[in-house]
């Protein structure tokens, strides 16, 4: 897609503008990023009840072949031959520097890998995929198929109404449900800190079924922004933002996703890197940010120590409807990572006193099972 082509639309287009949206260009797509009820009413809404999210501008991909774990091993640095059907686990595309190219989330079905990879990154990950996997697998993407969060509190016993035993499905676990006699991909999974669901269902199902969610008295549709302001309080990194190809896992913070034995024995991209970072420790860490006063601290803000010295960016920021003050999420040097150490931000070159914090700022609520 071209600088001047027109922006792409989902499935869920028409029922946007139905329900009031205001449309904003997201990853070559036309997005909602709020609706009449406004980013703090949608957010804190789908903290308290359950929120409906259009996310279909991303990628959804199969990977087949005699082996799909093995071969996407390959590229990524997650323990992916472990998983058993229906199990799944976030990992990421590396480059050859140990930098993200993307995080994505693969889930290992009976005789094939489902993906779900971001849309500012579709395109390439794709070519990244067919390319590394050439002979040994067969990757397709699902053009098909919308892909729509259910998340909050409530959401397990708003979809138990449309999928029998549903709410016992635990987190990062997979299922294939019959909704209305259509066949939809289910995961306990979404991006907002709360217990909730992706749905994949069939393009010419999507509106329908939404329709039905929308209808129900919890259910309220959520925007862009509100999808933003859930994640920085749940302490979730923005692709292209806190993560990029100059950013490795080790730095970000996202060890966890790399399994002690892939992280012995390498044998995926730029493996020598982060094993040589995991040995000496990173020299910049991912770490959350609180500053003072009621004004959020953007994206792009530098982060300064006690003496003016310039140390970091922030990479997130905004302000958190739940807790009513400003958050953020930057890089800061290994020395500057620790809880409660005192940094300065520039704003309009002037600092302005913060702290670095413990994330998630607002606690996670995964059904566990």
């Amino acid at each position: 897609m071209t600088e001047n082509s027109p922006a792409k639309k989902t499935v869920l287009f028409d029922l946007h503008i139905e329900q009031g949206a205001k449309m904003v260009p997201f990853a070559g797509y036309d997005m909602p990023v709020q609706f009449p009820d406004g980013v703090l009413k949608e957010h804190l809404h789908t903290r308290s009840a359950a929120g409906l999210f259009d996310v279909s501008h991303m990628g959804q991909l199969v990977i087949s072949g005699a082996d799909p774990a093995a071969a996407i091993e390959r590229l990524v640095p997650g323990d992916i031959r472990s998983l058993k059907p229906g199990q799944m686990r976030y990992t990421f595309l590396t480059n050859d520097t140990g930098g993200i190219l993307d995080d994505l989330i693969v889930t290992r079905r009976e005789k094939d890998l489902f993906v779900v990879v971001n849309a500012a990154c579709k395109e390439q990950d794709l070519a990244l995929l067919g390319e590394g996997l050439a002979g040994i697998a067969e990757v397709t993407e699902l053009t098909d198929r919308a892909l729509v969060a259910l998340q909050g509190p409530k959401a397990a016993e708003v979809f138990s109404r449309f999928a029998r035993d549903i709410a016992t499905l635990p987190f990062m676990t997979y299922r294939e449900v019959l909704i209305d006699g259509v066949l939809c991909f289910v995961t306990r999974s979404g991006y907002t800190g709360e217990d909730g669901f992706e749905i994949s269902i069939p393009n010419t199902h999507a509106e329908a079924f939404c329709r039905k969610l929308l209808a129900e008295a919890e259910v309220r549709p959520i925007g862009l922004g509100a999808r933003d302001s859930l994640r920085l309080e749940a302490g979730l990194c923005l692709y292209g933002h806190d993560l990029t190809p100059e950013t490795t896992p080790v730095s970000a913070g996202l060890l966890w996703a790399i399994a002690k034995h892939r992280r012995t024995e390498g044998g995926f991209p730029g493996a020598a890197v982060i094993q040589a970072e995991i040995a000496s420790k990173p020299r910049m860490k991912r770490v959350g940010i609180l500053p003072e006063g009621r004004a959020p601290a953007r994206e792009h803000t530098e982060i300064a120590d006690l003496d003016g010295n310039i140390i970091g960016t922030v990479t997130s920021g905004g302000f958190s409807p739940s807790l009513e003050i400003p958050i953020a999420m930057g890089y800061v040097p290994l020395a500057f990572s620790e809880v409660e150490k005192k940094i300065n931000l520039l704003v309009r070159g002037k600092p302005r006193p913060a702290v670095v914090a413990k994330m998630p700022f607002v606690e996670h609520r995964y059904y566990r099972g």
